[in-house]
């Protein structure tokens, strides 16, 4: 039986499989942090952010049965987090290819404020002291933002297939 066939058997699954990947991506992110000492950048924080947040929207697809309104409400919110995901990952991965002389903002953003802010309530999960431009570590050749901007585009065709799909 092909993924598409269970998908459109089960409307529910493509919150199971986000919600799978969100935290599964967001646990992986804080062991390589630990284990190979890397040292986030605020734009990885950032995703990370918006892997939970896509996170608790699949949850919440999940939670809502066969309500269809609150499970399109839930795709939409996914679709959001991830799209937004897949802007910054995007950038990022710009950045660390064509522009390593540049930082994440010239002048210190309010979004870098926001995770400076988040760092110091919970730093194992947001704290960033690493650069943008310094992609770190390298898996298979593509850098860590280039694995999430490929995972955030996957997981916006699937939050979108969620939205669109007729039941």
């Amino acid at each position: 039986m092909s993924i598409l066939h269970r998908l459109k058997q089960y409307p529910r699954a493509p919150f199971g499989i986000s919600l799978v990947i969100g935290v599964g991506l967001v646990a992986s992110g804080i062991t390589l942090a630990q284990l190979l000492h890397l040292a986030a950048c605020p734009l990885c924080i950032w995703q990370r952010m918006l892997y939970l947040m896509l996170s608790v929207a699949a949850l919440l697809g999940l939670a809502a049965g066969g309500h269809r309104g609150w499970r399109r409400f839930a795709a939409l919110l996914m679709a959001a987090s991830a799209g937004a995901g897949t802007f910054v990952a995007g950038y990022q991965t710009y950045i660390q290819r064509f522009a390593q002389d540049t930082q994440c903002s010239g002048t210190e953003a309010w979004w870098e404020s926001f995770v400076d802010w988040a760092g110091d309530r919970m730093p194992l999960l947001f704290h960033a002291s690493g650069l943008c431009s310094d992609p770190a570590w390298k898996m298979l050749g593509l850098s860590i933002a280039e694995w999430s901007l490929v995972a955030f585009t996957f997981l916006t065709v699937l939050a979108l297939y969620a939205l669109l799909r007729r039941e």
